[in-house]
């Protein structure tokens, strides 16, 4: 199964209200940090640089058959829609932490987006 473009946002548009990145980072740390890191692979892959990044892509992290089978580029929409519900968005994903909370997202996807130096869309 391919998601590809159904998730994707034109540039002008921001499906999200606006993120704080310093409350994101607090999220992160609380929500994600046991798996993740912005620097390393852990259990899941490295964060640095995700907004913008092709799925799947990171070196040296083993993906699911699932998620490597998918064509997309992560994006404020399809984060938010993985962040939302991970297995609902690419069946037989390893990531099963959801963000129920819009504002939660948003925030971590702020925190995200400055931690690579991307400006907010």
């Amino acid at each position: 199964m391919i998601i590809a473009a159904a998730f994707q946002a034109s540039p002008q548009q921001s499906p999200l209200p606006g993120g704080d990145s310093a409350r994101g980072a607090r999220l992160y740390k609380r929500v994600c940090a046991a798996c993740h890191s912005l620097e390393a692979n852990r259990v899941g892959p490295m964060h640095r640089g995700v907004v913008g990044r092709p799925v799947a892509s990171v070196e040296g992290f083993r993906y699911s058959a699932a998620l490597s089978a998918q064509s997309f580029v992560w994006d404020e929409i399809t984060l938010n829609k993985w962040l939302e519900n991970p297995p609902g968005m690419v069946p037989g994903t390893a990531m099963g932490i959801r963000v129920r909370l819009a504002k939660d997202r948003a925030d971590i996807i702020a925190y995200l987006r400055q931690e690579a130096g991307q400006p907010a869309p």
